[in-house]
């Protein structure tokens, strides 16, 4: 991709489609930096996305996400697989860009043709995930990268954006960080698909897994009770998306066997690698589950309409604070604070002014923005 001058769309999409690694490096900071420039590529190259397998790791920092995933990137690529890594770190309160540049930590893949490694930061996103992560998994996608493996940047409770993007997500914790349940508490359990206590060699490595094992068989009573009061017509919502199909099939079947479809809880050493292949296997069977039972599909629509959504309420505010509304955002916002407005009254008058506007993107009365 020439730098001068606005890139052949054509062109950029015929060379990251051939894997090669300067272009697909220039198109994801281009899409990091939002230039407008590389839109034309972009959406190009979605008619030759879906094809990879996205695989999510989270958990809290200092619980070896990183090697664990050098170690993964390796076990995938003795299978044959090209593997793609987004690592998401924090941002500088500076330049924006990534602060711990977790490639140090993969250095051993850094020679490897069949491997891509990129650091992206996360823009202040409270989720964890910046908007640009998901174009970068679709680039690498469209180069031909059959596993994409995220790491998140570890923030705790709040980073659950990840279900949103990856196909299955593994939430790794750790012993002896204090609070051993650290990475499962409400919010951030429901995520998960597969299980890893890693630095297994250490003490209290058993008795993680036990409570893991413990808070996935609550959730899951919880959720068959649920199920049960839906099906009978006592209770008028929805279960969790991350029970939805459990839920389904819990009031009629065996404890014991259905208790056996529980995601699985695993133990690995990422130092030595010791359990990766395990890892690797559980993955890889989540993923022919999705497959077959048609949640993959189901999954990805609605990822891709959460991702519409969000990029839809952004493209609106953008044009609410370049439009005529935007001074009167100013003044709403002043008038807010001075209690001579409520919030009500303010979005509406601003409902109206953007109604006004002829604008395709207009909100419709009664909607918030």
């Amino acid at each position: 991709m020439a730098d001068r001058g606005a890139p052949d769309p054509e062109g950029v999409v015929a060379l990251i489609r051939a894997g090669d690694a300067r272009t697909i490096a220039r198109a994801i900071t281009r899409a990091e930096s939002a230039d407008p420039g590389v839109e034309a590529a972009l959406r190009l190259l979605h008619r030759h996305t879906g094809k990879a397998h996205v695989v999510g790791v989270t958990g809290p920092p200092g619980s070896g996400k990183s090697t664990l995933v050098d170690k993964l990137v390796k076990a995938y690529r003795e299978r044959g697989l090209k593997v793609g890594v987004v690592a998401v770190d924090p941002s500088s309160p500076y330049s924006g860009g990534a602060v711990l540049g977790d490639r140090i930590r993969m250095q051993g893949r850094a020679l490897d043709e069949g491997v891509f490694i990129r650091s992206l930061a996360t823009r202040g996103s409270l989720g964890g995930l910046s908007k640009a992560c998901a174009e970068t998994v679709r680039i690498l996608d469209a180069a031909g990268y059959e596993r994409v493996v995220i790491e998140t940047v570890g923030v705790g409770q709040s980073e659950v954006d990840i279900v949103k993007l990856a196909d299955s997500v593994v939430l790794v914790s750790v012993p002896g960080l204090g609070d051993d349940i650290q990475a499962i508490k409400a919010g951030v359990m429901e995520i998960g698909d597969v299980f890893v206590v890693n630095k297994a060699d250490r003490d209290g490595a058993d008795r993680v897994v036990r409570e893991i094992r413990a808070m996935l068989e609550t959730a899951w009573v919880n959720t068959a009770a649920g199920a049960r009061a839906i099906a009978s017509g006592g209770v008028h919502h929805a279960a969790s998306p991350a029970n939805t199909a459990a839920a389904a099939g819990a009031p009629d079947e065996d404890p014991h066997a259905f208790l056996a479809k529980l995601p699985p809880v695993l133990k690995t050493v990422a130092e030595t690698g010791e359990g990766v292949e395990a890892l690797v296997d559980a993955i890889e069977a989540h993923r022919a589950k999705l497959t077959e039972s048609g949640q993959l599909e189901l999954r990805r629509k609605s990822n891709a309409a959460t991702e519409l959504k969000a990029a839809l309420a952004a493209r609106v505010l953008a044009r609410l604070e370049a439009g005529p509304a935007g001074a009167e955002l100013l003044k709403l916002a002043g008038e807010l604070a001075t209690r001579e407005r409520d919030l009500y009254d303010a979005l509406e008058t601003l409902e109206r002014i953007l109604s006004s506007s002829g604008s395709p993107l207009a909100v419709q009365s009664g909607e918030q923005p």
